[in-house]
């Protein structure tokens, strides 16, 4: 079969599944149909936004399908209409059963992350909050369990002492375009592997990443230099790990985000919060095992700033982190 005759379906939502789509495109395969989330309201004016695969798919020229719900029953015809012989899902949501086992050949999903830890909807966010020295990219079958089907490629990617989930994203969207080009390659000639990820956990439990939700973006100065490091590389630049700010006078509490800092081990005497500044140039949060230098920030409401640019206009000697 060749590639102008194997009909893809393609399913995705946010940058992350842009360029997979591209490089599919570009590499001659013949993409029947997308499948991306419904227009959603966002922004002060609450205006639909559409998702970037939408964008770009339009652009494209390509079908475009936007269920509200999978199992209804028009869009069920308009898929089966589409005679997929392989669908492809790259960060989008659940699919049910009637879905994912409609094609004759499958459906294979992108996943960022090496399966089989760190399943879940934010892979990326949870490696680099743990700590992790590397992550990577999975192709696998879908079956009824989340992120559990059998494996077909794997690629590692290695997590830099200083990268932020941001740029893990990045690397691991480019990594992730061309392994599934492979995978895609490698089901046309009906040769690639199946592996199973009961094998590989060998009986033990699987590190997960669920949904990040604010209370697991608050900052917890007393966790250490290290995971507090790790803690806001993680989230940066998306969601964005917060903390609140106490006025002394009068205790009034501020949130703030804090994207990028600067991890400096040492001995001090300081107590864990403590706040150190010259009030131009730098602000240093002290802790266990030394203190973070932060760099970027931002204010609730405002946008984001240098430090230098935060401390022009707020006095930070009447503030104190709240533990």
């Amino acid at each position: 079969m060749t590639k102008k005759k194997l009909r893809i379906v393609y399913m995705g939502t946010p940058d992350f599944a842009v360029l997979p789509l591209k490089k599919i495109i570009e590499d001659g395969f013949n993409v029947v149909g997308v499948i991306t989330n419904p227009d959603k309201p966002a922004g002060r004016g609450q205006k639909l936004r559409e998702s970037a695969v939408k964008i770009f798919a339009r652009e494209a020229g390509l079908k475009i399908l936007q269920p509200e719900k999978f199992r209804d029953v028009k869009f069920l015809e308009e898929l089966r209409s589409l005679k997929a012989d392989l669908q492809l899902v790259v960060a989008f949501k659940m699919l049910p059963e009637v879905v994912w086992d409609m094609p004759r050949l499958g459906t294979v999903n992108l996943h960022a992350s090496l399966l089989p830890d760190y399943r879940g909807a934010a892979p990326i966010n949870w490696a680099v909050m743990n700590g992790e020295k590397y992550s990577g990219v999975s192709t696998f079958l879908l079956k009824h369990e989340i992120d559990t089907g059998s494996l077909i490629f794997q690629e590692k990617v290695v997590i830099g002492d200083n990268m932020s989930a941001g740029e893990l994203h990045d690397e691991l969207m480019n990594k992730g375009s061309d392994l599934l080009i492979k995978t895609v390659k490698a089901i046309e000639c009906d040769d690639y592997p199946l592996i199973s990820q009961d094998e590989l956990l060998g009986g033990r439990e699987a590190i997960h990443a669920p949904k990040i939700f604010k209370p697991d973006m608050k900052i917890d100065w007393n966790l250490g230099l290290d995971k507090v490091f790790n803690h806001i590389r993680g989230l940066s630049p998306f969601p964005g790990a917060w903390a609140e700010l106490e006025r002394i006078s009068d205790n009034k509490l501020i949130s703030i985000k804090i994207f990028k800092t600067q991890k400096i081990s040492q001995f001090h005497d300081f107590s864990v919060g403590s706040l150190v500044s010259d009030g131009k140039r730098y602000l240093d949060v002290y802790m266990d095992g030394g203190k973070i230098r932060v760099e970027q920030l931002q204010l609730s409401g405002k946008r984001r700033m240098s430090i230098e640019e935060f401390l022009m206009g707020f006095n930070i000697s009447d503030y104190k982190f709240k533990l």
